[in-house]
């Protein structure tokens, strides 16, 4: 039989047949997602769509089964959620990305982020070409977008010493984070908490804001005071809106809370002064992780910043002196009352494991010692992390249904908000307390963030971004990490999509580093 005749009879079945034929040919892509309940990160509910991949990008986004299309990889998702990759706005986890077997970011992909922003609390490397060459040569299993610290610009110029910046320092860190930011910098972190960033006045910090404005940069801020350390949470958030209205620049305030018994119920006074800010013009935003507790290391969370000026010598030469002893115990008791006292101290990362799992209060009964003499110890014996149970239930939800507030991590060593934050908060206030929808945590976790960024081509499900996908089971998403285990990798991830590459396949992972620097 002729091509004709075949052609002929073909025709003539699909006119007799009730069903239509095409003769188009099919579309040659890499991936296919269908059948799943996709949420685009800028629709509000789930749509039955199906999402095609072309190497990194999305190439098309269907009606499910309107579309012509042969896929090389093929992901049925029914039943499950198919969504943008998760973006972590706080986290700290350059040493996991630099090092060579934990640069697979694996606590951050089996939480659903495919994108983790480093660089926060005025810390991080001042050099930003240089680190987006070396993570990026190093492999990368998660992207990862860096702020230009402040501490690191002040110490960089200034080392640790404890005065204003003269305007010769000024010039020299506003020359380096204009490096910074032409290489990529996205914006300004300050942790005007820690040393040295506590040394600097407010205007110092509105000099350097003014240069990340310039280039379209956030300001992003670990407040001077989340309870009454030094000004009070409510001086701090005043602080802050003055920064960026000075500077012209988008605020985002890191870790949002009300730290400590002081200031429990202030949620609603700060919420109150952002929107006043917002209805003035200002552009503000906030990052929140879902648990009760913070974390920190002990010399931060109870020493007067004094004590650690300049270097650890004189740190520690002044934990020993007797003549400044009277003050110090002072004011250390003060901080640890802040904190809830030495029963809401629990010791999470130290090189002595036997000490790990215990409160201050433990660890002073254990040295037949007092929480004060036993905190100047500890902090001279090595880095001693610790979760401090300081928030209110009220103030953490109050924060959450903010419109303007995103979900992060803040992940630190020995606190499970480094394994399990984003399940987490989408089991107890999505799906327990059903505080928030399932799009909103999306959305709060995904889009918002990429927009709050500048990261103009993901966190969307979109024609022409980036293939940051993940595909998670909505019935199994969750934390296994506690205060207990706190490096337990979280389930009900079971297919994530990593610039179009598939790095985690029905759950498991494939050992690919698909990463890269974004800006």
């Amino acid at each position: 039989m002729s091509q004709k005749m075949i052609k002929q009879v073909l025709i003539t079945g699909c006119l007799l047949s009730l069903f239509s034929c095409s003769f188009e040919p099919k579309e040659q892509v890499d991936t296919l997602i269908k059948n799943g309940q996709v949420y685009t990160g800028i629709h509000g509910e789930a749509q039955a769509l199906d999402i095609v991949l072309c190497g990194d990008i999305i190439c098309g986004v269907y009606p499910q089964g309107d579309h012509n299309v042969i896929a090389k990889i093929v992901i049925d998702a029914k039943g499950k959620v198919v969504s943008p990759g998760f973006i972590d706005p706080h986290t700290h986890s350059l040493a996991e990305l630099y090092s060579q077997d934990k640069n697979h970011n694996l606590n951050y992909l089996t939480q659903g982020v495919t994108t983790v922003i480093n660089g926060n609390d005025g810390e991080g490397p001042v050099d930003i070409a240089k680190a987006a060459e070396d993570l990026e040569a190093n492999g990368i299993g998660t992207n990862v977008g860096l702020l230009v610290g402040h501490g690191s610009l002040r110490e960089e110029v200034m080392g640790r010493a404890q005065r204003f910046a003269t305007k010769e320092d000024l010039d020299e860190m506003s020359l380096l984070l204009t490096k910074a930011m032409e290489a990529g910098g996205l914006g300004l972190s300050s942790g005007l908490y820690y040393v040295p960033g506590s040394f600097a006045n407010t205007e110092e910090v509105v000099t350097l804001a003014k240069i990340a404005s310039k280039y379209g940069g956030v300001y992003d801020t670990h407040l001077r005071d989340e309870s009454t350390f030094n000004i009070g949470l409510s001086a701090a958030i005043d602080e802050a809106i003055h920064i960026a209205s000075a500077a012209n620049i988008h605020l985002h305030l890191a870790h949002i809370k009300a730290l400590g018994v002081d200031v429990w119920g202030q949620s609603k006074n700060v919420i109150e002064k952002v929107e006043q800010a917002q209805a003035s013009g200002l552009s503000i935003s906030a990052d929140q992780y879902p648990w009760l507790a913070s974390g920190t290391k002990l010399h931060s969370a109870v020493m007067p910043k004094w004590v650690m000026a300049d270097s650890k010598e004189a740190f520690y030469k002044r934990l020993n002196d007797p003549k400044l002893a009277e003050k110090l115990r002072s004011e250390i008791t003060e901080n640890i009352r802040r904190r809830g006292g030495p029963k809401s101290l629990l010791i999470t990362a130290f090189k002595n494991q036997e000490l790990v799992g215990l409160t201050l209060a433990e660890v002073a009964n254990k040295r037949s010692s007092d929480a004060i003499t036993t905190a100047i110890q500890l902090v001279q014996e090595g880095d001693v992390r610790v979760a401090s149970f300081n928030m209110s239930p009220q103030d953490v939800e109050k924060f959450m249904i903010q419109p303007w507030v995103v979900t992060s991590s803040d992940g630190t060593n020995g606190h499970p908000r480094k394994y399990a934050s984003f399940p987490k908060k989408y089991q107890k206030y999505v799906v327990e307390k059903k505080l928030l929808t399932l799009a909103d945590f999306i959305k709060k976790s995904s889009s918002q963030t990429a927009e709050i960024l500048g990261l103009d081509n993901r966190g969307k499900l979109v024609k022409g971004y980036k293939a940051d996908i993940i595909v998670f089971n909505p019935k199994t998403f969750s934390a296994k990490a506690d205060f207990s285990t706190w490096n337990q990798y979280s389930t009900g991830i079971e297919h994530v999509m990593l610039n179009g590459e598939l790095v985690i396949h029905q759950g498991k992972y494939l050992k690919k580093l698909a990463g890269k620097f974004v800006n």
